[in-house]
């Protein structure tokens, strides 16, 4: 069963600024960027239980994408799944929290 993912409107943002630099490195680099998302939210959407929780506090789980380096952060909720961080891997762990 696949599930419904809402994006939130930080975590699409996080996905075009990323893609655009991707973009700019190389053509065709940010829509191969945009494909592995792509690959992800289905992954997460198919099988979200599979994915660790990020923190045992937190509801919070992760999906890291495998070629870039990316974590996309989601919960489940009644109404299906939602990503709250694109996020890169490297770069200010848990900023996306303050949202």
């Amino acid at each position: 069963m696949t599930h419904r993912i809402r994006i939130a409107p930080e975590a699409e943002a996080e996905l075009s600024a990323a893609a655009l630099w991707y973009e700019s490195k190389r053509a065709g680099l940010g829509a191969e960027f945009v494909a592995a998302i792509d690959v992800a939210l289905e992954n997460i959407g198919e099988r979200p239980l599979s994915f660790p929780v990020w923190r045992m506090e937190m509801p919070f789980r992760r999906h890291v994408v495998g070629r870039f380096p990316f974590v996309n952060f989601f919960t489940m909720t009644n109404e299906g799944l939602e990503v709250f961080a694109v996020a890169h891997a490297k770069r200010r762990p848990g900023y996306w929290l303050e949202r």
